[in-house]
């Protein structure tokens, strides 16, 4: 008999489900109900580890990403496909990653995620050598995997969660994000110094160093991330309620699940309409608080505040979400979304303003990607889970993309003013489908 670590067997019985044909098999090592808080535990710290890492990687490529571009293209012009080949990337990559975590389990899926960040990182700095800018848009398109990753890693967590305490367990993952988005920008300049001396421009530094820590990412779930948090929860809710649903684990049972759900359709629109607002007005809030004369210390300053809103304050919004509801959070997200719209959308030459509605801004993101991810896994059978949430981040990565895509177009020809209110458009279906599911007499939470 062979013993796999990533096939758990459920707490009462030493029958499980074999990752690749869904068979039953006979396995040893069995992880019981006992050992579910220690496993947590330990499944939550290497997920914390990575997103450190990976988030460091994405944040510090970020930071140069439409330098670097600028500086291969020739042209100001094409500076910002870069960030949009990456966003690009990161939406495409989605829904193949969630096929294979659906069939294989979340650890094969994050390493090969980290593992095409990496090679992605590598195409960009031989790009830059090269003075190539297709070639430089297929790498940050690759790149994106990192990113896939890092909000993959937010489902991973709430496989093995109590339902009571799953936004929780989310919104802890997405916490670990601050301290990479945070210090990516700011080693980004050292990132570039160090790799003059061999030869490579000094804006592709920092994707060098992004496929190391790609690399570290990579090997670190490959290593630790034992047994697998999906087939754990799999095996465990075998014979259970939970596990009943559309037959298979295909996308396209993903999909059949979500249309099947109404609360899982609310989930899914509410974080691709937070995504897609907060993308499309921050992109622009730059260029609107320099035409009122700030300068980069200041948009640097903003920009910071919206980041912290949108990762520092997320185990509140978990906290949030597990004590008044899901429903509740996504009342406030809608709320939070409007008076960010308004505030920025209002502030004219006032960058005080501006800097509060990008922080309201950034708060809102952080309550409908907690809340919705919460519901999307609560409103889906164990088996379509993983399939719903590629299709989450398929639907949210590419809406932002069209998003940040139009914010320019939009505030070329009508001003920032008229891009919050579009934003606050935006936020209709959502509240729509948060009535309806409140006038349910079967709603809950």
């Amino acid at each position: 008999m062979t013993t796999d670590p990533d096939i758990p067997e459920p707490p009462d019985r030493v029958r499980t489900v074999a990752p690749d044909t869904g068979s039953p098999a006979v396995r040893r090592g069995a992880v019981t109900a006992a050992g579910l808080p220690a496993l947590r535990r330990r499944v939550t710290a290497v997920l914390i580890a990575t997103q450190i890492l990976g988030g460091l990687g994405v944040a510090t490529g970020i930071a140069l990403a439409s330098v670097l571009a600028q500086e291969v293209s020739g042209t100001e012009a094409l500076s910002g496909l870069a960030p949009t080949a990456m966003v690009a990337g990161t939406a495409l990559l989605s829904m193949p990653l969630a096929a294979l975590m659906s069939s294989r389990g979340r650890r094969p899926g994050l390493v090969l995620a980290y593992l095409v960040g990496a090679a992605g990182a590598g195409v960009v700095v031989l790009a830059a050598v090269l003075g190539s800018f297709p070639l430089l848009l297929a790498g940050m398109a690759a790149f994106g995997a990192g990113s896939s990753a890092n909000l993959q890693a937010r489902f991973a967590a709430a496989d093995l969660a109590e339902p009571e305490r799953r936004a929780r367990a989310i919104s802890t993952v997405v916490w670990a994000t601050t301290i990479g988005a945070v210090l990516g920008p700011n080693i980004a300049a050292p990132a570039g110094r160090s790799v003059v001396g061999l030869g490579i421009p000094a804006a592709a530094g920092p994707f060098f160093w992004a496929a190391g820590v790609f690399l570290v990412s990579a090997a670190t779930v490959a290593v630790l991330l034992r047994p697998d948090p999906l087939l754990t929860a799999r095996a465990l809710a075998e014979g259970t309620e939970e596990a009943t649903g559309p037959e298979g684990r295909s996308l396209r049972a993903g999909v059949r699940a979500v249309r099947e759900s109404p609360r899982a359709r609310l989930a899914l629109v509410t974080v691709a309409v937070s995504h897609t607002a907060m993308v499309s007005i921050m992109s622009m809030t730059p260029v609107a608080l320099s035409h009122h004369g700030a300068d980069i210390t200041l948009i640097g300053l903003v920009i910071s505040g919206h980041i912290a809103g949108m990762y520092a304050f997320s185990p509140v919004m978990g906290w949030l979400s597990d004590r008044l509801g899901r429903l509740s959070v996504i009342g406030l997200t809608v709320g939070l979304l409007a008076l960010a719209a308004l505030l920025a959308g209002t502030a004219g030459a006032s960058h005080g303003r501006t800097a509060a509605g990008l922080f309201v801004l950034g708060l809102g993101w952080s309550a409908g990607l907690v809340s919705g991810s919460a519901l999307l896994t609560d409103s889906v059978p164990q088996a379509a889970r993983a399939a719903v949430q590629g299709l989450s981040d398929l639907t949210m990565n590419t809406a932002a993309g069209l998003g940040g895509a139009g914010a320019g177009l939009i505030v070329a020809q009508a001003g920032y003013g008229r891009l919050n209110a579009v934003g606050a458009l935006l936020l209709i279906p959502p509240a729509v489908l948060l009535l309806l599911r409140r006038k349910s007499p079967d709603t809950t939470g």
